[in-house]
């Protein structure tokens, strides 16, 4: 499988990297003149020079490839959504833009941001809103969620009522993923399928959202004043994985042929400071939610942006053979790149990050189809680059095509984000271990979610401005009307 040569941007998936929907379509005619350009040169050029010249051609082949998919992927949404995405691309044209809108952001009436971007972003305001949303996305081919109740509190400023966030949690479980992939894997098999096709219903579990000053508790887990307070921690997300132990026991009763988890809990990552103690608190899970003899059911997050990332994966590994447990990884490329005052701890360059992010999924995909030997029993890609995404399809091609294990392997991505690769994945590589992350809850904390992607990831504009994507959408819109 050739892989599209173009990178994305650095860090894990962004919003408002919808703007990459479209980008190049204006400039197809002028890769195709300089394309020729070289052409004519090449027959005086040296042979390295051809080469090069030559892999620029294929570069530029790819682009216009990939721009096309998008386009395509673009006419295939229906007219409230593009409309939506106009209002997004109009939002980003420039980075002046893209700054006043993250200023004004908190004053627009929620009604607006309700009709223009959260229908995009976010599952629902309920779990009634959150399941339909669950159906259009298995309508698409998408046949699960990462589900996230998206409440937080990093800095210990919302006085949250935990035991709220971890009753919601444990529910969202009953009332939305369970019915949502019951119900997947009834069409799967319905439609000559088999039941390990359907990927894993996914729980994000956010520490910071599952302790009272979690700031202060991860930067002191290892301090002996600290520890009721951190073992509070332990016990509330431990409460949650261990109703997923439960319904998961119950679940492989049910459908025996299933080899995969049907739930996951994922803990999900933190800034750096916060995140050592986050790595602790993930073994801690391991030990208890993934034995030797089930499916591992708890997944834990490495950020592959920072430099000691790829020691943590074979870290992880070695203290799961030596203490006789599974291991479950999220390989993200990271989230807090804006935020992290410590810039010696990320790498130096993307490229870097890159090569590293790709690295531990190999690393870790041979280390789940080794055998018997083998210590990572769950992975999860979450990545909106299009060649991790393709790469890590070839690498389940070369290792999984004759094994059950490869359904233990999940690609994922944000709602409303990067849908243009998904869209390409499911079309033209018949991917079906695909999933969305889908956070949904209370209006304004869902606002809170949808200003922080701006903040965190407003760099996706910086490459790829949003005026393609407006012109995309005109262009599908157009056709609508016209054809």
């Amino acid at each position: 499988m050739a892989l599209a040569s173009r990178v994305t941007t650095h860090c894990r998936p962004r919003c408002l990297a919808t703007s990459r929907l479209v980008s190049n379509y204006c400039s197809k005619n002028l890769i195709q003149y300089q394309s020729n350009q070289q052409r004519q040169f090449s027959h005086n050029s040296s042979p390295k020079t051809i080469q090069t010249l030559a892999a620029t051609d294929a570069h530029n082949g790819s682009k216009n490839s990939e721009s096309a998919s998008k386009l395509r992927y673009l006419e295939t949404l229906p007219t409230s959504d593009l409309i939506s995405y106009l209002f997004i691309g109009l939002a980003t044209t420039n980075r002046a833009t893209l700054n006043l809108v993250v200023k004004l952001f908190p004053y627009i009436p929620m009604p607006l941001i309700k009709t223009f971007v959260s229908k995009i972003y976010c599952g629902g305001d309920t779990a009634g809103e959150t399941v339909v949303t669950g159906k259009k996305l298995a309508a698409r081919g998408i046949n699960n969620m990462m589900l996230s109740f998206t409440l937080e509190d990093a800095e210990g400023t919302k006085n949250l009522d935990i035991n709220h966030v971890v009753g919601e949690t444990i529910k969202s479980i009953d009332s939305i993923l369970i019915p949502h992939t019951e119900s997947v894997f009834a069409n799967i098999v319905a439609n000559g399928g088999i039941i390990n096709q359907a990927p894993a219903a996914y729980i994000a579990l956010k520490p910071s959202a599952l302790v009272a000053n979690p700031a202060d508790v991860m930067r002191n887990w290892q301090n002996p004043e600290f520890k009721p307070q951190w073992d509070n921690l332990v016990g509330n997300l431990s409460k949650i994985c261990q109703h997923i132990y439960k319904r998961n026991a119950e679940l492989a009763a049910k459908y025996p042929d299933r080899t995969a988890p049907a739930l996951v809990a994922v803990v999900d990552a933190e800034k750096f400071e916060l995140q050592q103690a986050v790595y602790d608190l993930q073994r801690t899970l391991f030990k208890k939610f993934n034995p030797l003899d089930k499916p591992a059911c708890v997944v834990g997050t490495v950020q592959m942006y920072l430099k000691q990332s790829y020691d943590i994966i074979v870290n992880e590994k070695k203290l799961g053979q030596e203490q006789g447990y599974k291991v479950g990884l999220k390989l993200v490329r990271g989230a807090y790149i804006h935020s992290e005052p410590d810039r010696g701890v990320i790498h130096d360059t993307k490229s870097d990050t890159d090569v590293n992010y790709n690295r531990g999924i190999k690393y870790s995909i041979e280390d789940l189809f080794s055998g018997k030997d083998a210590t990572i029993d769950h992975l999860v890609i979450a990545s909106h680059n299009r060649d991790s995404m393709l790469n890590a399809t070839d690498l389940l091609e070369k290792y999984g095509k004759a094994s059950d294990l490869k359904y233990r392997i999940t690609l994922a991505q944000l709602l409303g984000m990067a849908d243009d690769i998904t869209y390409d994945l499911i079309t033209n590589h018949n991917v079906t271990n695909i999933i969305k992350y889908v956070p949904w809850g209370p209006p304004l904390e869902t606002k809170d979610y949808l200003r922080r992607r701006l903040e965190e990831n407003g760099d996706a504009v910086r490459n790829d401005n949003g005026l393609p994507l407006v012109k995309g959408v005109l262009s599908a819109i157009f056709k609508r009307l016209f054809k």
